[in-house]
């Protein structure tokens, strides 16, 4: 617990440093599990080591139960063979024996027990990480979901100046060419009045003096007509 905590702590500060460097928390909690991965490969290695210890032991110790029954069957052979000299050294051969089986059997025990703990703790732990790697994926897929709607939030403000841009250039381009048609009106209008003169009438002088010619007679032809009617007006009051 102890192992799991501190390593808990250390990815904690490791997290808020990355993050609040504004690196991008998934890589940090990939790492994280990664580094979580090889306490428990450190753990399961260390659980091989015991178990293996403990095969070891037992083997030991299974030949230190054959040789006790053997010197056992020996104490009996020699006390039906009426050697009791033999016997006795059979006897304390297995007592021997008996008092080594007893110390290997105490440390099978104890490596026994360093195995159980070791596999308690691979189990807590394995839990743990496996916690945390559902954890971390629900983070990434919230994160990318989240960075996905502010990359899009982003575009549309992108879009929306530009169109706002756009419908800017479209008021100037409007007012321009309504100015335009007002100048174009304006002059039209004094032009046909008479307060501007016609440019392109003017630059050709022989144009204009055959327009003012044409104007002239027309104005004489009208003012013989109005003449003629005057005289005939007078002649018939006359009778």
């Amino acid at each position: 617990m102890g192992l799991f905590n501190r390593t808990k702590t250390i990815v904690e500060a490791k997290l808020n440093a990355i993050v609040g460097a504004a690196e991008d928390p998934r890589e940090t909690l990939d790492l994280s599990y990664e580094k979580q991965r090889d306490m428990l490969r450190e753990v399961q290695r260390g659980l091989i080591e015991v178990t293996t210890a403990k095969r070891r032991l037992q083997l030991q110790l299974a030949q230190l139960e054959a040789s006790v029954r053997t010197a056992d069957d020996q104490a009996r052979q020699a006390v039906a063979a009426g050697r009791d000299d033999l016997a006795r050294a059979a006897l304390e051969r297995k007592q021997v024996l008996a008092g080594q089986q007893a110390a290997l059997e105490q440390q099978v025990a104890d490596v026994q027990a360093q195995q159980d703990k070791l596999t308690a703790a691979e189990a807590r732990l394995s839990a743990k990480i496996e916690a945390f790697r559902n954890q971390k994926e629900v983070i990434k897929a919230k994160y990318s979901a989240s960075e996905a709607e502010v990359k899009i939030g982003e575009a549309f403000t992108g879009v929306s100046e530009e169109m706002a841009d756009v419908g800017l250039a479209v008021d100037r381009a409007t007012a321009k060419t309504q100015e335009m048609q007002a100048r174009a009106g304006a002059i039209d209008e004094l032009v046909a009045s008479g307060a501007l003169d016609d440019v392109s009438a003017a630059a050709d002088p022989v144009q204009a003096e055959l327009e003012r010619t044409t104007r002239t007679a027309s104005v004489e032809a009208e003012l013989t007509a109005l003449k003629g009617a005057a005289t005939a007006a007078a002649g018939g009051t006359a009778r």
